[in-house]
């Protein structure tokens, strides 16, 4: 029973840091796209393609994540959020 609760517990930590890295990483975009609309010469063609092909990987990231039964309401909460935030920026390039 102990080795459960640590396995848990260890699971909670990981996956907190995980989805903290996540929103890390869309912070930054979100900051990149928003610099890139101030400036023109940014967004090229092969620029554009790279943002595009980062948020695509970001989406499988964030969609393949599954929720164990263990995990509490604010990790799912945090999941919504972050597909929520992703198809927003998808929606900006």
């Amino acid at each position: 029973m102990e080795k459960q609760k640590d396995m848990v517990d260890s699971f909670q930590r990981d996956s907190g840091e995980f989805l903290a890295n996540l929103t890390a990483t869309l912070d930054e975009l979100d900051r990149d796209l928003n610099e890139a609309q101030e400036m023109d010469s940014i967004c090229t063609d092969e620029w554009c393609v790279a943002i595009e092909r980062n948020i695509d990987d970001l989406h499988n990231e964030i969609y393949m994540i599954s929720e164990p039964r263990f995990s509490d309401a604010s990790d799912s909460q945090k999941i919504r959020d972050l597909r929520n935030r992703l198809h927003d920026l998808y929606g900006e390039v």
